[in-house]
C-alpha cells in the first residue's frame, strides 16, 4: 500500500457554522453540498471534509452521531507574529482559545490551540524546524 492521504473526513454538528468559519478565514470549497459535507482542498492531493453527523453515522453504518475527538489538525505559520494573527482571526470567526499562543513544552515551537464552532480542535505553531523540500518531503528538525 502507498503512504499517502487523500481526505480527512470530520463528523460535524453544524455544517452551516463550519462553512461560515471557513469562508470568514478565507477557504473556498473544493465541494459543497448543502445538508451533507463541504471539501476543502487543503494541501495537493488531500481534501478536508466536513460531514455532518448523522450523514457520517449513517455512511459509516454507526448507531450513535460521534463527535471530533482525540484528533488535532494543525497548520505551520512563518513566525510567532504570524501564530498570534491566525488565531485572532480564528477567534474573530468563532473559534475557542484552548491554549493562548506560548512556547510549546515540546519540539521547541510556538504555538496555540483553537477549537472550531464544530469542536475540531487546530494547532497554529512556528516551528523553526519544519520545512517542505522542492519533491514535497517534510523535513521536522
Amino acid at each position: 500500500m502507498d503512504q499517502q492521504l487523500h481526505f480527512i473526513t470530520v463528523a460535524t454538528r453544524d455544517l452551516d457554522a463550519g462553512r461560515s468559519f471557513y469562508r470568514t478565514l478565507g477557504w473556498t470549497p473544493a465541494l459543497d453540498v448543502p445538508g451533507e459535507i463541504i471539501f476543502y482542498q487543503v494541501a495537493p492531493g488531500l481534501l478536508l471534509g466536513l460531514f455532518l453527523d448523522d450523514k457520517f453515522a449513517q455512511d459509516a453504518g454507526l448507531d450513535a452521531r460521534p463527535a471530533p475527538s482525540g484528533v488535532t489538525l494543525s497548520h505551520n505559520v512563518g513566525s510567532p507574529a504570524d501564530v498570534d494573527q491566525l488565531v485572532s482571526a480564528m477567534a474573530a470567526a468563532g473559534a475557542t482559545i484552548l491554549q493562548e499562543p506560548r512556547d510549546g513544552a515540546f519540539g521547541g515551537i510556538f504555538h496555540a490551540l483553537v477549537r472550531d464552532p464544530n469542536g475540531i480542535v487546530w494547532e497554529i505553531a512556528h516551528n523553526p524546524g519544519w520545512h517542505i523540500g522542492e519533491d514535497g518531503t517534510v523535513d521536522i528538525g
